[in-house]
């Protein structure tokens, strides 16, 4: 686990196995100032495979998110998919919900109730 500004923490981790799939949680605020944090929390998750990158983003418990988080997730997605594997959002906030609405997101980013429906590909209804 990685702890930074103020203990806001984030971490990676590695699932060994034959799905591979590498699960980020971030916790606390996702903004301006924690960005860059999560840009390298994200390229670590995206490096840790040895096929295509697959990752889940748990933002179970984020608490806020604005979009200098959203261009990351975007960012990091590209780059998931261009190398052949994908990125899945887990979340349940209605702020995140919100933001993903007005940012007109929802479809890049279906929402998925927890990690194990993520890993599944199981999408929960749109609404939190």
């Amino acid at each position: 686990m990685f702890d930074f500004r103020g203990g806001i923490a984030m971490n990676v981790h590695h699932r060994i196995g034959v799905s591979k799939i590498n699960v980020v949680r971030p916790e606390g605020e996702l903004d301006l100032m924690t960005a860059p944090r999560l840009r390298s929390l994200l390229r670590q998750g995206r490096s840790r495979t040895t096929g295509p990158p697959r990752l889940i983003v748990d933002l179970g418990a984020v608490t806020f998110m604005d979009c200098s988080a959203l261009r990351e997730l975007c960012t990091a997605q590209n780059q998931a998919v261009e190398q052949g594997g994908w990125l899945r959002v887990v979340h349940a906030h209605r702020g995140i919900a919100t933001l993903l609405r007005a940012t007109r997101l929802t479809e890049r980013f279906p929402r998925y109730a927890n990690v194990r429906d993520a890993r599944r590909d199981q999408m929960a209804d749109c609404s939190p």
